[in-house]
């Protein structure tokens, strides 16, 4: 494609009362008869980590087949249609989240290791009773670097409320994120759909000014209309349909965080003090989630975001599934077939909502692609039996194509205890952020194996 007319930087912005509205890509942002890979148009890769608790049932989850011409496991199932876009790897560890001695404290440590593949323990009474220290995760690594020229460096969400977990060892905050800014600096993972709305579209006005702005016109974005409409008077037909595409995604993601708080409003049992804005069913709660971040890609308001589908020891249950158990319960299932069956339709439950987050992505245009072609999402956990609390063998894919630096469609099996560190290290070097080591990490997985040339 070649764009002749120049028209809008690329950090664009509508702004109006309480709302601040970055755009998407335009051709109206690529300069006079450029082609487009050759501008700032090229595309802007986006990382991505999903994390999921309490390990897998290990022969649901890892295909029986290495190479391209694997197949999807049962639990692997949904990702089907994105073939060409998922790797899946096995073999990887983060032994950084073993005992070492240490006593209790598996699922913590598997939490703290999974982006840093760095050993975290119980610390009270050794280097005083609140230190804190871990390592600068992979996602804030990205930040420092992908972060530079968007709003907002990163965006750090999670699928639960705060609560008082259940925990095996004393460092129990550890469980509760997987993002540290620095070594002493965890950073806190958002559960609330109206904050990450705010937080991606707001522009410092007062919350109040928001408030009233929505009892008004129901919507935080109708302040910018008018802007919009005079900068829709500037646009090619193309941009215009893109304009309009966006703006609809974004108020109907709105509409649906107003219908989740409404009907908390509406409920008959008086409840005390709470935040109304978290759909009651968890599905409809993940979607509109990962919407948000794969809007927050489409706006380039970030190009780095973590999720926790859930915290270790979760005790999250599955009625709608058929699994009335908690996760953390069924993840002990003591080689129990009923158990382990109960606990494989959670996993396979989890990679349908990656499924989900995927097929938003690709059904986003972006430049000469999509949002999935220029996307690098890692999945997985820190546990990979969790009935023995094992940290090898570990859960992991990545999907997406990494803007045209990795290949999909192939399950590559690594032998013994390969640090995933090493994808850690990877994945960023081939979204252009370099990093000589992370954590445990003994170098680069081989980069022909990851692009398959």
């Amino acid at each position: 494609m070649t764009i002749t007319k120049m028209a809008l930087p690329r950090r664009t912005f509508l702004r109006g009362i309480g709302a601040s509205l970055a755009l998407p890509l335009l051709d109206a942002m690529v300069p006079a008869s450029t082609a487009l890979a050759k501008t700032a148009a090229n595309p802007t890769r986006r990382l991505g980590f999903v994390y999921i608790p309490n390990g897998v049932i290990q022969d649901q989850f890892v295909p029986a087949i290495t190479g391209s011409g694997f197949e999807f496991s049962p639990t692997l199932s949904p990702l089907t249609p994105f073939r060409d876009r998922v790797l899946v790897l096995s073999g990887l560890a983060h032994r950084q989240a073993d005992s070492f001695g240490d006593g209790n404290g598996d699922h913590p440590r598997a939490t703290a290791v999974w982006l840093s593949g760095v050993h975290a323990w119980e610390r009270r009474g050794r280097i005083g009773p609140t230190a804190i220290q871990l390592g600068t995760t992979a996602d804030q690594l990205a930040a420092q670097e992908l972060g530079r020229s968007t709003p907002l460096p990163s965006l750090e969400l999670v699928l639960e409320k705060p609560t008082a977990i259940s925990c095996d060892s004393g460092d129990c905050f550890y469980s509760n994120t997987i993002s540290w800014r620095d070594p002493t600096t965890p950073l806190e993972m958002e559960p609330h759909p109206r904050v990450v709305f705010e937080r991606l579209f707001g522009d410092g006005g007062s919350a109040a000014d928001r408030q009233a702005q929505v009892r008004q016109t129901g919507s935080i974005l109708d302040s910018v209309t008018q802007e919009a409409l005079s900068l829709e008077r500037t646009l090619g037909p193309a941009d215009r349909n893109k304009l309009s595409e966006y703006l609809e995604s974004v108020r109907e993601l709105e509409q649906r965080i107003g219908r989740a708080e409404k009907r908390s409003d509406e409920a008959e049992i008086e409840l005390p003090d709470r935040p109304i804005d978290i759909p009651e069913d968890f599905e409809e709660y993940a979607k509109l989630m990962f919407d948000l971040l794969a809007l927050a890609y489409q706006a380039d308001v970030t190009r780095v975001g973590t999720m926790m589908m859930a915290r270790e020891t979760s005790p999250r249950t599955f009625p709608q599934i058929g699994v009335p158990d908690q996760h953390h319960t069924v993840s002990h299932h003591r080689n129990d077939p009923d158990y382990m069956a109960r606990k494989a339709k959670i996993d396979t439950y989890h990679i349908s909502l990656l499924a989900h987050f995927l097929d938003r992505l690709r059904s986003t245009p972006d430049g000469d692609g999509n949002l999935l072609d220029h996307s690098m999402i890692v999945y997985g956990g820190g546990i990979g039996n969790g009935n023995l609390h094992e940290h090898t063998n570990l859960p992991c894919l990545v999907a997406g194509g990494g803007g045209g630096r990795l290949k999909g469609g192939r399950h590559l099996a690594y032998q013994g205890d390969t640090p995933m560190a090493n994808l850690l290290l990877t994945v960023l070097d081939k979204a252009g952020v370099r990093v000589d080591e992370l954590g445990d990490s003994s170098g680069l997985l081989n980069t022909g194996i990851l692009t398959g040339v």
